[in-house]
C-alpha cells in the first residue's frame, strides 16, 4: 500500500522529481533543487521511512516506486522527469520500469540497476548501537558513533536524522533525542535495498547516468545491464568526485542535468 510522501515544491516549469539516497532526506538534493528551479518545478520527496514521510513495516523498490506514482497522482502529474541519487536512483529506475508512460526522462546519480553486496553494515551497526538515553547533545552522538564510522562527513550526514523530542513527549530519565529514520525497518529490509530494481524493461526514454570518477558504484561490468534495461542511456563521469558527486561538484552536476533536461 502506498503512503503519502512528505514533499517540498519549488520553482515553475515542467515537473522534476528529486529522490534522495539511503539515510537521507529531501534536503540532500537541496543544492541541485536551487540550481534548477529557475526552469523546472521541483518536487523534492522524502521517501518512506525517511525524513518526515510516514513509517511503514515494509520497504522495497516496487513499494517505494508506488509511493512516487501515488504522489504524482495526488499532484495531478501525468508525466515527470525523475532524478535520483543512490537508493533514490534505484527508486527512479523502478518507476520507469513499472510505469514508463509516466516518466518523461530519467537521471540516475551514481548507482546501477544491479544487486550490490552489503556496504552499510558498519553504519547500521553504529546507528543501532547508539544508546539514545546517553545522548544529551549532538556532540555525544557523534562521539559514540565515531566508534563505528570513521568519516566525520559521514557522521554529520547520518546525524541529520537525529532530532530533539518535544518536551511534552519526553519522560523523566528517558531520551531527549530520537531518530527521524525508521531504523528497525531499514535494517530489516536492507537486503531489499541492496537488490536491483525489478522488471525486465526496457524503458526506452532518455536516461542519463552520472558517475563519480572516484566511486565504484557504476562499473564497466554494469554496462550490458544498463543498456538492456535502458537502451537510450548515456553515462557521464564527473572527475574529482565520489559517491556524493551532487554535493562535491554541485555546479557541474547541475549543468549536466540542465543540458540533458533541455535536450530534445
Amino acid at each position: 500500500m502506498s503512503v503519502m510522501l512528505n514533499h517540498r515544491i519549488t520553482g515553475e516549469g515542467k515537473p522534476l522529481i528529486l529522490l534522495h539516497g539511503l539515510f537521507g532526506s529531501l534536503e540532500n538534493l537541496g543544492g541541485i533543487a536551487r540550481r534548477l528551479q529557475d526552469e523546472w518545478q521541483i518536487h523534492a520527496l522524502d521517501e518512506r521511512n525517511h525524513g518526515a514521510s510516514p513509517h511503514t513495516d515494509t520497504m522495497d523498490y516496487p513499494a517505494m516506486a508506488g509511493d512516487v506514482l501515488a504522489y504524482m497522482d495526488q499532484q495531478g502529474l501525468a508525466r515527470a522527469a525523475l532524478l535520483g541519487h543512490s537508493m533514490g536512483g534505484k527508486v527512479a529506475m523502478q518507476v520507469a520500469l513499472m510505469a514508463p508512460e509516466r516518466v518523461e526522462r530519467l537521471i540516475v546519480a551514481d548507482i546501477a540497476p544491479v544487486t550490490y553486496q552489503p556496504r552499510h553494515d558498519a553504519i547500521l551497526e553504529g546507528l543501532k548501537a547508539l544508546d539514545l538515553s546517553q545522548v544529551h547533545s549532538r556532540q555525544d552522538a557523534d562521539r559514540l558513533l565515531a566508534e563505528f564510522v570513521d568519516s566525520v562527513a559521514t557522521r554529520q550526514f547520518l546525524l541529520k536524522n537525529l532530532e530533539r523530542m518535544p518536551r511534552d513527549e519526553q519522560t523523566e530519565g528517558g531520551p531527549t533525542f530520537r531518530w527521524r529514520l525508521n531504523l528497525p525497518v531499514i535494517d530489516a529490509c536492507y537486503g531489499n535495498l541492496a537488490k536491483a530494481p525489478e522488471g525486465d524493461g526496457p524503458y526506452d526514454g532518455p536516461v542519463l547516468f552520472l558517475k563519480g570518477a572516484d566511486s565504484a558504484y557504476i562499473q564497466d561490468k554494469h554496462r550490458d545491464t544498463i543498456l538492456r534495461l535502458f537502451p537510450a542511456a548515456e553515462v557521464r563521469v564527473i572527475q574529482g568526485t565520489g559517491h556524493w558527486l551532487h554535493a562535491e561538484k554541485a555546479d557541474t552536476f547541475a549543468a549536466l542535468c540542465r543540458r540533458f533536461l533541455r535536450s530534445d
